[in-house]
């Protein structure tokens, strides 16, 4: 749709320029008194070129602008370490043994006779075991070492000036 001066502004777009005098008088290119007569004006415009026209002589600001493009984002390693992972697994376990435990007193108080508990038990119990046997050899392998060696490179901070290209260091 083209622009049109004399479309009627909505409360959003009052809300905006409100946001946007705010930020030029914090800035410093308008003084108190300046700002607070053009939001005063902001506030009671009815079109969009009433706007425009308290903007005009501003530079245009991004209110949606990133922070500071020197913090960099790293990926996150979300991994479980440590006691974490073994705790992990010890609520698993113990997850499983209530369960299997709850079915068994179930049957032994319905009189015994067929051991359905050990459709609960078995398979879960497999499933659990084959993961906690395949955790234990990825955990154990080469490739984990590298990992952490990269993160370690890559979170190393300079020193001081024996570590400036150039300069002989350690």
């Amino acid at each position: 749709m083209a622009y049109d001066p004399n479309i009627r502004t909505s409360d959003a777009d009052r809300d905006r320029a409100a946001s946007l005098l705010r930020e030029h008088l914090t800035a410093g290119r308008l003084s108190p008194e300046e700002f607070n007569e053009r939001l005063d004006r902001a506030l009671a415009a009815k079109t969009v070129g009433e706007i425009d026209a308290l903007l005009q002589d501003l530079p245009a600001i991004d209110l949606y602008r990133l922070p500071d493009a020197a913090l960099t984002r790293q990926p996150r390693d979300n991994r479980p370490r440590g006691r974490s992972h073994h705790a992990a697994w010890r609520a698993a376990w113990g997850t499983w043994f209530t369960v299997v435990l709850i079915c068994f007193v179930v049957w032994g108080l319905a009189g015994g006779g067929y051991p359905w508990p050990l459709w609960v038990a078995g398979p879960w119990g497999a499933v659990l075991a084959g993961s906690w046997v395949t955790a234990g050899a990825l955990r154990g392998g080469s490739s984990r070492g590298g990992l952490t060696e990269g993160r370690n490179r890559q979170r190393r901070l300079p020193r001081g000036d024996d570590d400036l290209p150039g300069r002989p260091g350690r």
